[in-house]
This record gives structure tokens, C-alpha cells and sequence, in this order.
């Protein structure tokens, strides 16, 4: 599920600075190679685990380099499947979207005041 109109798709951030507002509101940089970076959130709603994903790719330098400039995608979220793999097309309770969404929405606050 891709959730739109957060404000966050086309963001630009130093990468180490990304990590750091990433970090603070809980997200995981799981994922990454030279090109991109995947920031995860876990929920857990009952015994079912659902995860915020927020992808960025370089745009320029690479992600090993702290100083590489990183360009957000749109977040999206899904749902855990047992073992291991995730079903996006999944329904997400509200209480979860609606929680996502707030933690969305501290995510463009943060990355907003690194630009003041």
C-alpha cells in the first residue's frame, strides 16, 4: 500500500542526516546498497507485524558515503509474512495507517528543519 500526499516523495537530504531524523523517530536502515537506502518501522497490531518503508536513492555519491545527497520515494507499508517476505497489497488496520501517518508527518517536520 503506497500512501500518498505525505509531502516526504522528492525530499532531498544528506544521507547522514536522513539516518539521524530516521533513527530518532525509530526506523531502521535495513536495506541499502551502493544506489539506495530502505528505512523500516515495525508495528506490531496484535500478533500480526506491519512495516513502514520509506525508500531513498543517491543522487549523488553513494550510500556508503555519509555525504551522499538521498532523494525519498514515497512511503508504502505492508504486511509481515511468515518467515520472511512482505504482502503490500495487504488492508492495514486504521489504527496503524493512522499512526503511520503521524510518524510520516514527523518525519517532514524533521527533515524540514534541517534546511532553516
Amino acid at each position: 500500500m503506497v500512501i500518498k500526499d505525505t509531502g516526504l516523495n522528492g525530499k532531498e537530504a544528506f544521507l547522514s542526516d536522513l539516518d539521524h531524523c530516521m533513527g530518532e523517530l525509530g526506523f531502521d536502515r535495513g536495506a541499502w546498497d551502493y544506489h539506495h537506502a530502505t528505512y523500516d518501522y515495525k508495528f506490531i497490531d496484535k500478533a500480526t507485524t506491519y512495516y513502514l518503508r520509506i525508500q531513498a536513492k543517491a543522487i549523488e555519491g553513494r550510500v556508503e558515503d555519509s555525504h551522499a545527497m538521498m532523494q525519498l520515494e514515497e512511503p508504502f507499508m505492508g504486511k509481515h509474512l511468515f518467515p520472511h517476505g512482505i504482502d503490500y497489497d495487504a488492508a492495514i488496520p486504521d489504527s496503524v495507517l493512522k499512526t503511520a501517518t503521524k510518524k510520516l508527518e514527523m518525519l517532514k517536520e524533521k527533515l524540514a528543519s534541517l534546511h532553516h
